[in-house]
């Protein structure tokens, strides 16, 4: 654990008492979340972000060396463990340096070096490769026998083993790997007849960048058109330059060998060295690309599930639709179905009016949720012409689809079709977005970056830890909360969830957290973990309904009592909190960064940390592309934001692009700097594409 701990600090710049303490929570199956938030003590207050790099690299560190542990005893089997190969291996500090220094013991298939090792030609090769000797020929005649017939094929036999040796030289393998990181370019090719299927790759038909500078999308969309069959592609460095650092390590002087040496590098370069390193940078930039491409959607993820939310209010949700009509839904303040039925405003529009009001009059609706896809903007116009007095929500659709077909939906609602499933799922998003968006898959959200081209292991371990964040960010009402949602708080996961509301259908609702202990399977080790995060709204302990955790309950409770008022007195009482002296409550498992904390929170207990919900309306004068016109100056909503600009809503069922160069008059190097998600702004139409279906848009004006 030292070890690891001193590598960590050192790659991350972080004491290492922080993580050294962090890593000692993580074996003891603490979270992220949890750590952050309750644990800031023992981590000298290091933010999430921080906490989960202490992760990532610890889980990397084990992976080398478990690694480390299967190479050392592959080559003690062989008998070829020295005490010096044992120092170098047991010095690497990545893969790749561990997997070069057991390339020359690596139980390999036959190989051209292998057959002529063989044939006797070793002993040949060595003197070759050592450079001392003057008579190379008449060395190389005593090699000269059946297997071997000629002296010709006595050199190709010593040159396919020295080019194996310089293959598997650590030394040899990164100078080529310098000059592939200093000057490798990436080089892209048309395919013979597929410049017609492959149109949309054009900008790549006859394409290179230095690898080092080339923007991730880009490489991602190369590498997209290459796993397409469109476009060949390769990696390649300046190779004469490669040459001349191979030659400077094996080449000594200007012996009678120096020409069969140089030879033997060449070929290793071209048929071992050069494919394999190339495989690699193949690998790693698309693993850089990825880790960009996934940084990009995580931050949208992350910034739409703490979006806005409506709150707890009566909705009716729409979603539209022209020949089949709009599947309408009425939710209580709980996200609860009431009612269901078809609206034909377009055919029927004075019973579809009637049935608005009475829906609205009987379930005293509070507002109204109405899908963005086809017959949005129609259906918003119907209901505004309707003069209600409550407020009329666009809601993004992306996703909703996916939903209602999904087996979480059929679990919720096994009795109702996808249509109306659509419709819950849009009114519940206007009600909390969070709550509902965990439910769809992310990829299906619409607000990636070549999202299905990235690596989709480390993509979904990345979603995964963006979603609990949120989650336990916003706290659940485990009162109301959906089995989905339940199962990212900090602790808990998919069968502990469930056991939550099975025993919240079976009781009835929690009165206090300390109940959670009587879940079937949920131990003090998920109490602990879980219970910070999880509220009850009409608890009998106001702390219940706080982000006080229940370990510190007794702390709050001597606040309380040294002042002579309740816990409730001290949670609305700002003259009492401030009568408060944190330093008398300190000790060795509370200090003062817990304590902080704990007053913060009395202030405002259970306080949602996203902003409030304000409406927003489209410019009436454009549905639909054709009604745009150049210099158009129009209100639009950010919808997904990439490295190369920002998508933004203006109402015509198509996204407009803000190229990054036209977010601001100032240089933009990374679009969140200037715009969020759901965010409204301002743009100007620049360029109207009917053909490719573009539309280019700036923020400049």
């Amino acid at each position: 654990m030292r070890t690891a701990v001193a590598f960590i600090s050192s790659q991350l710049s972080l004491s290492a008492r922080s993580v050294e303490h962090t890593i000692q929570l993580f074996d003891e199956g603490a979270t992220v979340p949890f750590i952050a938030r309750y644990r800031k003590e023992m981590t000298g207050s290091l933010d999430e972000v921080q906490i989960q790099a202490i992760k990532d690299q610890y889980e990397k560190f084990k992976e080398v060396e478990k690694r480390r542990e299967s190479i050392l005893q592959s080559i003690q089997e062989q008998g070829k463990l020295t005490a010096e190969l044992r120092k170098q291996l047991e010095a690497s500090q990545t893969l790749t340096q561990l997997e070069d220094l057991y390339l020359p013991y690596k139980p390999k298939r036959k190989t051209k070096a292998s057959i002529a090792i063989e044939k006797g030609l070793e002993p040949l090769a060595r003197l070759i490769f050592e450079q001392r000797e003057r008579d190379i020929t008449g060395k190389a005649q005593a090699f000269i026998n059946e297997s071997v017939p000629t002296l010709e094929e006595a050199y190709q036999g010593a040159s396919d083993i020295m080019a194996e040796w310089i293959s598997e030289n650590a030394d040899a393998r990164n100078a080529v790997r310098k000059v592939f990181e200093r000057q490798a370019i990436v080089y892209a090719k048309l395919k013979k007849n597929k410049a017609e299927e492959g149109a949309k790759y054009r900008d790549y038909f006859d394409f290179s960048e230095e690898l080092r500078k080339i923007p991730s999308h880009r490489l991602l969309a190369i590498r997209r058109g290459e796993e397409e069959g469109i476009l060949s592609v390769s990696i390649s460095p300046d190779e004469e330059r490669s040459l001349e650092q191979l030659d400077r390590l094996f080449v000594r002087g200007s012996s009678p060998a120096k020409p069969f040496v140089e030879d033997a590098i060449t070929d290793s370069y071209k048929r071992l060295i050069k494919p394999s390193i190339e495989n690699e940078f193949a690998r790693l930039s698309k693993e850089k690309a990825d880790a960009e491409a996934i940084t990009i959607f995580v931050g949208n993820l992350r910034q739409l599930l703490l979006s806005s939310p409506l709150g707890q209010k009566r909705v009716l949700g729409i979603d539209p639709g022209y020949r089949t009509g709009c599947k309408t839904i009425v939710l209580d303040a709980q996200g609860n179905l009431l009612s269901d039925t078809v609206l034909y405003p377009f055919d029927k529009k004075q019973e579809a009016e009637a049935k608005v009001r009475q829906l609205i009059a009987s379930y005293q609706i509070e507002a109204v949720a109405v899908g963005n896809g086809t017959a949005g903007r129609e259906t918003e116009d119907f209901l505004k012409g309707l003069s209600l007095t409550i407020p009329i929500f666009m809601v993004s659709e992306q996703g909703a689809s996916i939903y209602s077909a999904s087996e979480v939906a059929r679990d919720e609602f096994p009795d109702k079709d996808i249509t109306v499933r659509g419709a819950v799922s849009i009114g519940r998003r206007l009600m909390d977005p969070l709550a509902e968006l965990v439910k769809i898959d992310p990829k299906s959200i619409g607000v990636g970056q070549y999202q299905h081209d990235v690596d989709q292991g480390a993509l979904k371990k990345s979603l995964d830890t963006v979603v609990e964040s949120c989650v336990n960010a916003v706290g659940v009402n485990l009162n109301t909360a959906s089995k989905h949602l339940l199962s990212y708080v900090s602790g808990l996961g998919p069968t502990l969830a469930q056991n939550i509301v099975t025993y919240r259908r079976e009781h009835g609702a929690f009165k206090s957290r300390k109940e959670l202990l009587k879940v079937p399977r949920l131990g003090g080790k998920a109490f602990e973990q879980c219970a910070g995060f999880l509220r009850i709204a009409e608890a009998a302990n106001p702390l219940d309904n706080s982000a006080v955790h229940p370990e510190s309950y007794d702390i709050v409770e001597r606040m309380a009592k040294d002042l002579g008022v309740s816990v409730k007195d001290l949670m609305t009482q700002t003259e009492q909190r401030k009568k408060i002296q944190l330093q008398k409550y300190v000790t060795d498992k509370a200090g003062l960064p817990t304590l902080q904390d704990i007053v913060s929170e009395l202030e405002k207990p259970g306080r949602d940390p996203r902003q409030p919900l304000t409406a927003f309306e489209f410019d009436a004068s454009v549905r639909k592309p054709e009604d745009l016109r150049e210099g158009m100056i129009l209100p639009g909503i950010v919808t997904n934001i990439t490295a190369f600009g920002a998508f933004v809503d203006i109402g015509v069922k198509q996204d407009g692009l803000v190229h990054v160069s036209q977010l601001s008059n100032r240089f933009v190097r990374d679009p969140n700097e200037v715009v969020k998600l759901q965010q409204q702004v301002q743009v100007k139409v620049v360029e109207v594409d009917l053909t490719r279906k573009r539309i280019a848009l700036t923020m400049k004006f």
